[in-house]
């Protein structure tokens, strides 16, 4: 059965991240005929960006195979045009919508436009949750000095032997700036509260940091900086004074939140922090047929490495499950 002899598609992928992209080009060299539905830039104002948050990476450095570096829009590009040598088919539009009551299922675009599938894979990622700062997103956009992640991007030169600045109290903080402290001159994390939300164990690490700082009861409420950051103008929470810390580097650690609003209803199960939930070691969902790939389903690693893996375990498992539906 081919994807157009009865109108529906074979599999359409939801996203365009390292994991959309790698599930597309498994899919198309599987002969799957893949669809990839990206998303549209207009309608998707950063963080969210098609390609994924890669596209606010100006330089991957822990990416396989890419020894000088790359930057992260580069390698989307690379991804993209890879997945389409092999037969993908690209749309520019966002899902707004998903049915999988019934098969095939049944997806609808921003535009209006309504799209069938036999299978779908979901890897539509995470966005880091930021402060929503002008300056902020312009210098994260732009690599000037923002990050929402110190793993993908604190061991870069610009950071090392540099004061930095973690924002946030829970785990996820902790690990960001026990990381940095391994480059940094200082790190000074800033929490808006007396306490942190961290496991004692997480705080303890930054606690005994030597070269670790933390700034209690303290809120950013400005960056400063035009092509880098200068430093970040803070707010005392009880007080309400004001003071301007200096810093290189500013790493936002305040959680992700994973892009799975479309699918709110449609019977797809989520773990307990909004997360697609995944059957044990791959990529099938509660609704047989759905499969999902990184961030969207990752709320541990969020690596282009490790979405990319995913993204092939989805194009894998979509494979097998198909050829048992008859579908090839």
């Amino acid at each position: 059965m081919s994807a157009k002899q009865d109108g529906v598609e074979k599999v359409v992928i939801i996203g365009s991240g390292p994991a959309g992209w790698t599930a597309a080009i498994y899919a198309a060299r599987a002969n799957l005929e893949p669809v990839c539905v990206i998303g549209v830039p207009a309608a998707n104002p950063a963080p969210v960006l098609p390609g994924g948050q890669l596209m606010l990476t100006t330089e991957v450095e822990n990416y396989p195979g890419f020894p000088d570096g790359v930057t992260g829009p580069e390698m989307m590009d690379k991804f993209q045009k890879q997945a389409e040598r092999f037969g993908t088919r690209v749309i520019s539009d966002d899902v707004v919508s998903c049915d999988f009551t019934k098969r095939p299922f049944t997806l609808t675009t921003a535009s209006g436009s309504t799209i069938t599938a036999h299978a779908v894979i979901i890897a539509t990622g995470a966005t880091a949750n930021w402060l929503g700062l002008p300056n902020e997103l312009r210098l994260a956009q732009m690599g000037g000095g923002v990050s929402a992640c110190a793993v993908c991007d604190g061991a870069l030169p610009v950071f090392r032997n540099q004061p930095l600045a973690v924002v946030g109290g829970g785990d996820t903080a902790m690990e960001e700036a026990s990381y940095l402290t391994k480059f940094a001159s200082k790190v000074y994390v800033i929490h808006r509260r007396d306490s942190f939300r961290a496991s004692k164990a997480m705080q303890e690490r930054i606690l005994n940091a030597p070269n670790a700082e933390v700034l209690w009861n303290k809120a950013v409420t400005d960056v400063i900086g035009t092509e880098r950051i200068e430093a970040v103008e803070l707010e005392d929470t009880v007080t309400k004074a004001k003071s301007r810390l200096d810093v290189r580097g500013l790493f936002i650690a305040i959680g992700h939140s994973p892009a799975t609003k479309f699918l709110k209803g449609t019977g797809i199960e989520f773990d307990e922090s909004g997360y697609v939930r995944l059957r044990h070691r791959n990529s099938y969902t509660n609704v047989e047929g759905v499969f999902a790939a990184g961030d969207v389903a990752d709320s541990t690693y969020r690596q282009a490495i490790t979405a990319a893996g995913m993204g092939c375990q989805a194009a894998i498992d979509c494979e097998r499950w198909l050829a048992g539906q008859g579908v090839h």
